[in-house]
């Protein structure tokens, strides 16, 4: 009977003991905090005359903290001097980083240099020269007591002069005082950087705003200096032009008039306006003939050398109403100097802007002819031809004085205008083309005047226009659109109803003239423009009116209650493909706290030196060294739309409604008909593959979804790395026992699993599938998060490759197992290595390895032994019951991890008694911390066996030869279709199954990570897991496995060998252990049975035996 103490679970939980750990760190940071600011008031407010309880005077005492502050600072700042500052700025640097959580784990570490770099201020201060106050009251430098001292024994050893070395010294100091100051309040290279990069950063930005304003200033003074001297040069220009006017006025007046004849000629050519027209208007549309110039007067300059003669006064813009901005927005470009012929004798009329009596057609002609003009500046224009340069360009309508001559663009038969076609009234006049309207466009500018246009089709399509802006069209820009506003809200309908838009024109650059070609006939008006332009009959009337209604509306701007709202067609909606690629928004993984504290550069003494020391992840190779491939959604979406094209080749009804993205495959989830099974896409696969020109498609339906995915290889892989995953915090600052890094999904996530809690794992594959390298992995994730204390490991390699590069490290509890037969013996020790834990935790009261090891702990802590009192018997004279005590020393166990690389082999050498082990340990070895990873390159039924199956609910499939290989690894078909080196399907106990890309580890990096493991020293092997036990403990082993074990002839294989050997008449261990499918010792044992039995006969000297019973009938 047993007396034990019953375990207890703890007052509170991780989380909770966590946060009571960062609130007392934040109250210590508090605590310092206070300590610092009193300290800092304590030694700002020191005065020598403050009584303390080393002077005794009359005086107030002065400190902020009263009579305690000052019996502190006075004997401080005697020993120290001003260095005492450094304990205040201590205390609050240590304090801010407790109360923010930063780097308060390095506080023991360099604090202990806080006595140093106070030492080092004082003798820094001591060097610095007191005044007169300081030497009136103080018998002791800056620098107190221990600064004089030590300045003096280094002025000592110095062997210059005392000016030179004072220097010297206080340089020296200064220096290694900021080092000691930074070091001590915690700061880390890292942090230094960022604060020298922050305070770099503010002097560039202070010195960018001073300039900035100094800048400022002198641009407006700049500003205001040459606006006033372009007020001078325009008043100079004006009184310039005044003066030349009055010349010319009085020359012109002293001239005779003289009419000549080519001006009748020509005047008598202009159409005369309809009789429709009132008398007033054709009374001012006639304007008499232009006197000639005198002999001797001299021609006006053309504006073009006007504008390079007389400073330009940029004109202020107008906001005034449509008729006021009308003339600026209609007006011609006017020639370019260089290009401008020798005047001819043509009639121009005088600008007649100034008249307030318009005629309302003439101005809705201008109208029609200026939104005309804004929309062929907006539209590309065809290639002018070139007619004869020789023929002189007519007069334009009387825009200004200068006549519109071109040099190299003679003109082209178009359509006459509006205004035009107003003037002629019904008759159909042909006139010569006019050139097309732009804005006034400045000589300097350096732009050529545009061709004119070329009649075309309606229906031509039109190419996108092409703008070219020149300096000094922003003014235009504005007048612009603010002319086409209010015509659009004024002037809408007419716009829409009577002007018909140009046709598309391309800008060209300068045309060369050819040699002269005949000048083409005038084109004939198009019908649609003819229609429009004709404004005779009642229809005229009835626009008139209209406008008059327009016209009025615009004077009165009180009368308009809204703007016009003009019908325009609707839109017609474009279906837009549904966008069904998804892809995951990839986080940037999060390097845990072990990645972050190797990526940091940190002293030798801020590590405590350990026995044993976790390997580097430098050792394995960088993730950025690999190139990452991602598909385009476009590509995605057509791989879609195609695959659907697939499946409905097939008779499949459905749709593709998502498609993930991930490193090796692409997953499309297809939504199916209604009525369509899963089983018949899912026998599809092949013919999709094939359809779909990849290597394999898997086809499978989602867990908990409706869809059903259909995952295919992506053309260029991406490689896993292990060092992403092991630097990942899901596996550095997981809490798992026995982490495993298994890949990455399909989605491209970390998957990390806990051996611990499968609690076994089987592994099959072909040969070159990947599994080798997955049980690197998870050999190398082991090793990377366990101790050897922490964990053990049995490696058993048949094929005497894989594992035989692990011989040698800390963590093996024995050398590789590489014989078979060895192997039998390595597995029962595990079994009775298992037994005894059980018993050892029976007695402890304990239900795991976990609960032990956590009683371990607390009896190590407290130096205390285990202790157990057993009720042995029952006293012969008395009949009381006697106890004793049993004393268990406490011992941590730890993790055992077995690892078969090659089952199939072992299978084959002793099936019974390899499958009576695993059997045994997979049902019983998870509570004692042994865990078993088993892996096979030949997946059969004689392999793994339904008792092995039944006890290994978690499996990793990788690619096999066949379906049935599939089936009988994970229960259902898919693996048969992995793309190899990595790919594989991993099934948690027995649920649903993951698609999983198993990362690369090279042998060199292997082998890296073994010599490092190799240089802590030799392992401590075990030497029973290879030699086996006794006899009596194997017998009892046997017992627990069901395989017999006594000597006495009771034995059921002791029989069945007997019968075997009498039957066949041959006896050699082989051929027993051939028979009965157990081990080599097992079937040795039973031969040396028999010859103690004398039914076989000791072996000759070839080693055969002879069967002395006899031949049974």
């Amino acid at each position: 009977m047993a007396y034990n103490t019953r375990s207890r679970d703890p007052l509170l939980d991780s989380n909770m003991q966590a946060a009571i750990e960062r609130r007392g760190k934040e109250l210590i940071g508090i605590v310092l905090l206070g300590l610092g600011v009193a300290a800092m008031a304590m030694i700002l407010s020191y005065t020598p005359d403050d009584p303390n309880w080393m002077v005794s005077t009359d005086a107030a005492v002065q400190n902020w903290l009263g009579r305690p502050g000052a019996s502190i600072a006075a004997p401080l700042f005697m020993v120290v001097g001003w260095g005492a500052l450094g304990f205040g700025a201590i205390f609050l640097a240590w304090g801010l980083r407790f109360l923010l959580h930063i780097g308060e784990e390095r506080a023991v570490s360099r604090l202990i240099f806080a006595p140093i770099a106070v030492g080092v201020l004082s003798v820094y201060a001591a060097t610095l020269v007191p005044g007169a106050d300081w030497r009136a009251t103080h018998s002791f430098g800056l620098g107190g007591l221990f600064g004089d001292t030590a300045m003096g024994a280094l002025l000592t050893l110095l062997p210059i002069g005392s000016h030179l070395a004072v220097k010297l010294t206080g340089l020296c100091m200064g220096l290694v005082t900021l080092v000691l100051a930074f070091f001590v309040m915690g700061f880390t290279r890292a942090e230094l950087s960022r604060i020298l990069r922050l305070f770099v950063l503010g002097i560039v930005m202070g010195y960018s705003a001073i300039l900035s304003v100094l800048g400022k200033g002198a641009r407006g003074a700049s500003d205001a200096a040459r606006m006033r001297a372009q007020m001078r040069a325009q008043r100079r220009a004006e009184a310039e032009a005044e003066a030349q006017a009055g010349a010319f006025a009085a020359e012109a007046a002293a001239a005779p008039r003289v009419s000549t004849a080519p001006s009748v000629a020509i005047n008598r050519s202009i159409p005369a306006a309809p009789a429709r027209y009132d008398d007033a208007y054709s009374a001012q549309d006639e304007m008499p003939p232009l006197a000639a110039p005198a002999p001797n007067a001299v021609p006006p300059a053309p504006a073009a050398l006007r504008a390079t003669q007389e400073p330009r006064v940029e004109p202020q813009p107008e906001r005034g109403g449509l008729l006021s901005r009308m003339p600026s927005l209609i007006r011609r470009a006017e020639p370019i100097a260089d290009e401008m012929p020798d005047p001819e004798l043509v009639e121009t009329y005088p600008p007649d802007f100034e008249d307030d009596e318009i005629s309302d057609d003439r101005i809705r002609a201008r109208i029609a002819d200026a939104v005309r003009s804004r929309t062929r500046r907006g539209q590309p224009e065809p290639e002018a031809p070139v007619d004869d340069p020789t023929k002189p360009l007519t007069r334009g309508r009387g825009r200004g004085p200068q006549p519109l001559i071109f040099k190299a663009a003679p003109p082209v038969a178009a359509a006459p205008t509006v205004a035009q076609a107003m003037s002629a009234g019904q008759d159909e006049i042909a006139l010569p083309p006019e050139p097309p309207l732009s804005r006034h466009v400045p000589a300097a500018a350096g732009l050529k005047p545009e061709p004119p246009l070329r009649a075309q089709a309606p229906g031509a399509r039109r190419a996108e226009p092409e703008q070219m802006v020149a300096p000094g069209f922003e003014g235009a820009r504005e007048d612009e659109a603010a002319f086409t506003e209010v015509l659009e809200e004024d002037y809408g309908d007419y716009i829409e109803s009577n002007v018909t838009p140009y046709q598309p024109r391309r800008a060209v650059g300068p045309v060369v003239a050819p040699s002269p070609a005949p000048t083409p006939k005038p084109a004939p008006m198009p019908e649609g423009m003819a229609e429009q332009d004709d404004f005779g009959g009642s229809d005229d009337h009835d626009d008139v009116d209209a406008y008059d209604d327009a016209h009025d509306s615009l004077d009165d701007a009180g009368h308009d209650t809204g703007p016009r709202v003009i019908p325009r067609a609707a839109p017609i909606p474009v279906a837009e493909p549904k966008k069904v690629v998804q892809n995951p928004t990839r986080k940037a993984p999060q390097p845990s706290k072990r990645a972050r504290a190797e990526a940091q550069p940190s002293l030798s003494f801020d590590e405590q030196e350990q026995k044993y020391e976790l390997p580097p992840l430098s050792l394995l190779m960088s993730p950025d060294t690999i190139q990452r491939h991602h598909l385009s959604d476009e590509a995605l979406e057509e791989n879609a739309r195609m695959l659907e094209n697939v499946l409905d080749d097939y008779g499949v009804k459905g749709e593709i409604v998502s498609v993930r993205p991930g490193p090796v495959v692409t997953m499309y989830e297809l939504e199916p008909a209604p009525g369509l099974k899963a089983s018949r896409v899912i026998g599809l696969a092949d013919d999709i593959a094939r359809s779909m020109s990849a290597l394999s498609a898997r086809v499978s339906t989602v867990p908990g979804r409706s869809v059903i995915g259909i995952e295919l290889p992506n053309d260029k892989r991406e490689m896993v790395v292990l060092r992403e995953i092991l630097a990942s915090r899901d596996f550095g600052d997981t809490n798992m026992r026995l982490p495993l890094a298994l890949g990455k999904d399909i989605g491209g996530e970390s998957m990390v699993a806990n051996l611990a809690k499968m609690p076994h794992l089987l592994i099959a594959g072909t040969t070159g599938s990947g599994k080798s390298v997955a049980i690197n992995t998870m050999i190398l994730s082991l090793l990377y998060r366990l101790t050897p204390d922490e964990c053990r490991l049995i490696m058993i390699d048949p094929k005497m490759l894989e594992l035989s590069v692990y011989d040698g490290i800390p963590h093996l509890l024995s050398p590789v197992v590489t014989d078979p037969k060895k192997a039998v013996v390595a597995l029962k020790w595990t079994v009775g290595e298992m037994e005894e834990r059980y018993r050892k935790m029976s007695k402890m009261g304990v239900r795991n390895i976990d609960g032990y090891n956590g009683r371990v702990e607390d009896a190590l802590s407290k130096g205390e032994t285990f202790s157990r009192t057993v009720q042995t018997g029952f006293d012969d004279e008395t009949g009381d019951p006697v106890f004793e005590t049993e004393e268990i020393i406490p011992e941590k166990m730890p993790y055992i991890v077995v690892i078969v690389d090659e089952m199939a082999d072992l299978m084959m050498v002793a099936g019974k008694e390899i499958e009576a082990c695993i059997q045994r340990l997979a049902q019983m070895a998870r509570a004692s911390g042994i865990h078993l990873i088993m892996a096979t390159q030949r997946p059969s039924v004689d392999v793994i066996t339904g008792t092995i199956k039944a006890n290994f609910p978690t499996r990793i499939s990788f690619q096999v030869t066949s379906k049935v290989d599939s089936r009988t690894i994970l229960g259902e078909m898919g693996a048969e279709q992995l793309l190899g080196m990595g790919d594989m399907l991993y099934m948690a106990g027995g649920a649903k199954i993951t698609r999983c890309h198993g990362p690369f580890v090279s042998d060199e990096e292997v082998e890296d990570l073994v010599n490092h493991l190799k240089a802590y020293g030799p392992p401590e092997y075990m030497a029973n897991v290879l030699e086996g036990p006794d006899e009596e403990r194997e017998s009892d082993i046997d017992a627990v496995l069901g395989l017999g074990g006594n000597t006495n002839g009771e034995d059921a294989l002791y029989d069945q060998a007997v019968q075997i050997v009498i039957k066949d008449r041959k006896c050699s261990t082989s051929y027993i252990q051939r028979k009965l499918g157990i081990g080599y010792n097992k079937a040795a044992r039973l031969v040396e049975q028999m010859e103690e039995e004398s039914l076989v006969s000791p072996a000759n000297h070839v080693g055969k035996r002879e069967i002395l019973v006899p031949e049974q009938q």
